[in-house]
């Protein structure tokens, strides 16, 4: 790699600075059950759980799901509907049948995959995504780019530049992460970029930048609605409708059905 940069030199003290004195090194994810080694199903879950989700939300579910789902075959046994029970309160239901897919198809062939190529092919599962579980459960020096791993390179290294792109963020985190402690490399870069989030609010200045559509009132909004409302058990469409008044309600529980994350059992709905 060769000698690097003062201006990368000082970057990486920065960065190692912030991690040792305000790191987030309880987070219940990142502790090992033995040795040095992370589960790298557990690593799945808690990166699903953590996308587009803050951390503290997704602490106090953690510990919950896991404890429902100690294991990818106990979450490829159960049923959807047991799943998405306890997702409530995370949003992005989608990503909880996604991971249930998952686990299934992991218990399949018989072993969690290893290998980039073969995590990606995982319902839900991106190059992001796969690139953090081969960074922590694996320590491998995987290249991804993420909204934290933006803030921090685009503070650093682009503070006056629109449309940067991920490819040249690739290049210069390649020339810096640590290759031999990739795991607690990325753990930094977390921790890092997300009090860097509250200081700067550089994303927009990533070409990928996109702004997050507005929750009120969305379709979203209503699909978390009508699954909020079956995790108490089943509901005819009357009584759908007398909790959620939306006219968008019918299209959104048959768009519901055809992804089978719920039943219709005669005139009641039920989660799959």
């Amino acid at each position: 790699m060769g000698v690097l940069s003062q201006q990368k030199q000082r970057f990486l003290e920065e960065l190692w600075c912030y991690y040792n004195q305000h790191g987030r090194h309880d987070l219940p994810w990142r502790i090992a059950e033995q040795g040095d080694e992370l589960n790298p199903y557990k690593v799945l879950v808690s990166e699903v759980m953590l996308q587009q989700t803050q951390v503290t939300r997704v602490i106090e579910k953690y510990d919950e799901f896991l404890g429902a789902f100690p294991t990818i075959e106990t979450l490829a046994s159960a049923r959807l509907g047991e799943v998405l029970r306890l997702w409530q309160g995370l949003g992005y239901n989608r990503r909880a049948k996604y991971l249930w897919e998952s686990a299934k198809l992991v218990h399949k062939r018989g072993s969690f995959p290893a290998e980039l190529g073969e995590l990606v092919t995982l319902p839900g599962v991106g190059v992001n995504t796969a690139g953090a579980v081969m960074a922590y459960a694996h320590n491998v020096p995987a290249l991804f780019v993420e909204t934290n791993v933006r803030t921090v390179y685009i503070h650093h290294f682009f503070p006056n530049e629109q449309a940067v792109r991920d490819t040249e963020i690739i290049e210069l985190l390649q020339e810096t992460i640590d290759q031999e402690h990739a795991r607690e490399f990325y753990w930094a870069l977390m921790d890092y970029g997300s009090y860097l989030k509250k200081q700067v609010r550089n994303n927009s200045q990533s070409k990928h930048y996109t702004k997050q559509s507005k929750f009120e009132g969305s379709s979203r909004q209503v699909r978390g609605m009508v699954l909020r409302e079956l995790s108490t058990g089943e509901k005819s469409m009357a009584e759908l409708a007398k909790q959620i008044d939306d006219k968008r309600l019918t299209s959104i529980v048959e768009t519901l059905e055809n992804e089978q994350m719920i039943t219709r059992k005669g005139k009641n709905i039920t989660l799959t």
